[in-house]
């Protein structure tokens, strides 16, 4: 097949930058789409790989997932490129989105449009489970195991409350466990056999000898993590030296560099993390202002956690950082950094961690327990999907009977949203114009 050029990959890094809707399991789908199955770029045994890797690391997946794509095509500046495009738009998109929260206040033609907005990302998440669920999982008859890890991950999350590093940690025990005693439903890495062949060949397959920028070497892991260690030295310490170690801007850095190592599972996993820490011990921000930033991040391109640039804006705003004069220029600094010190580390672990990852492909002992935490995924997506039915389908504020209580008109929004996209096969961007839209105009009527 024809090499891929950077600029045609810078292209398609900087529209995916723009359209990557729905959270982590919606950009995976979208991804999985444009790469595996129209552009084959990649295989899918070699994308999802790749993804089951980025599932194991703390930070954004999908982000994470751009990333090693982009290394393992165009060497470094490829997984630059992909990474923090895929960031650019959505860190600019709620700079201005938060400037005009905190300038403008609630309006109705907002809320409206957010009204008919959430049931769209609802039915971005089941078409998300559909997707990822039908490419890592065989069928159940040829691996009742992985099914078997999906049905009970998403117990354990959904119902037992367990923390996802648990889970993650007994799906990879049963995928060793299986590599050795059930290979054959480990084997694969996931999807349905005949489902590769329908798309053809792929500039990066599975038989696609790993390229030389791709090889492990000390030296070069020690090169990465050097440079990774003087790109958060440095910024931290002209904060610290300019508004010492306990200024906003300083522990701002601090706090959120520990969120991106310390908490595993995506954005849903970090979020208690961040209100925790943001709300209630800083006070950077309120838990209303918090919520309604995660409605944000939720209806804006990029990765989820980019609602850390909300809590960064709003802190940044609320504590004056660069004085009461400049409060929007000091609200986007704070911003920037919050999202430089989160996004660092998930480039680090691509970039060194990449190679050893590489060196691993076909090995069963290390992708069996990778293909069990996909399966394990697979069940936590779907449990998401549940919460977010849940929470745009009850209100909480009716007291005449629990029939009264359910929000028909949301979930008619997410039974057509669904059915366009799952049935229809339409496009993220115009089935979220389209429920905004239905959104605007029922709640400007008062029906709801």
């Amino acid at each position: 097949m024809t090499p891929v050029s950077f600029a045609e990959a810078f292209r398609f890094w900087l529209k995916l930058g723009f359209i990557s809707f729905g959270g982590p399991a919606g950009q995976i789908a979208i991804m999985h789409r444009e790469l595996v199955e129209q552009r084959r770029w990649i295989s899918e045994r070699r994308f999802l790989h790749a993804l089951n890797y980025c599932m194991l690391l703390p930070g954004p997946e999908a982000q994470q997932l751009a990333t090693y794509i982009g290394w393992l095509m165009h060497r470094t500046w490829g997984g630059i490129v992909a990474g923090v495009l895929f960031v650019l738009p959505s860190l600019f998109i709620l700079i201005a989105l938060s400037w005009i929260y905190i300038a403008f206040g609630d309006v109705p033609l907002v809320a409206g449009l957010f009204y008919g907005i959430k049931p769209a990302v609802a039915a971005i998440v089941l078409q998300a489970v559909h997707r990822i669920g039908s490419r890592s999982l065989k069928k159940p008859s040829q691996a009742p195991l992985l099914w078997a890890i999906a049905v009970m991950s998403f117990v354990a999350i959904y119902v037992l409350k367990l923390p996802f590093p648990l889970i993650v940690g007994l799906a990879a025990l049963t995928g060793w466990w299986g590599s050795r005693f059930a290979p054959d439903q480990f084997s694969s890495g996931g999807g349905h056999g005949a489902a590769q062949k329908d798309y053809g060949p792929a500039l990066i397959d599975d038989d696609t000898p790993t390229p030389e920028h791709a090889r492990f070497k000390s030296s070069r892991l020690a090169a990465v993590v050097g440079v990774g260690a003087v790109l958060w030295l440095l910024p931290i310490g002209v904060l610290c030296a300019w508004q010492g170690w306990s200024g906003t801007l300083t522990q701002m850095g601090w706090f959120f560099t520990k969120a991106a190592l310390l908490t595993f599972g995506g954005a849903y996993a970090v979020l208690p993390y961040v209100y925790q820490g943001a709300v209630e011990h800083f006070q950077w921000l309120t838990g209303l202002q918090m919520m309604d930033g995660l409605a944000l991040g939720e209806t804006t391109p990029g990765p989820l956690i980019m609602v850390v640039a909300f809590v960064g804006f709003v802190g940044g705003w609320t504590k004056e950082v660069l004085g009461p004069d400049l409060l929007f220029a000091g609200a986007a600094l704070a911003a920037t950094v919050v999202t430089w010190f989160t996004f660092l580390p998930s480039f680090l672990f691509i970039l060194a961690g990449g190679p050893m990852v590489e060196s691993t492909h076909g090995k069963l002992h290390f992708t069996a327990p990778l293909t069990a935490i996909t399966a394990a995924v697979v069940g936590v997506i779907a449990s998401l999907a549940l919460f977010f039915l849940a929470h745009i389908a009850i209100r909480p504020d009716v007291s005449q009977g629990w029939l009264a209580r359910i929000d028909f008109f949301a979930l008619g929004i997410t039974v057509a949203a669904a059915v366009a996209l799952l049935r229809f096969k339409r496009g993220v961007i115009s089935v979220i114009v389209a429920c905004a839209l239905a959104g605007l105009v029922l709640r400007l009527s008062g029906w709801v």
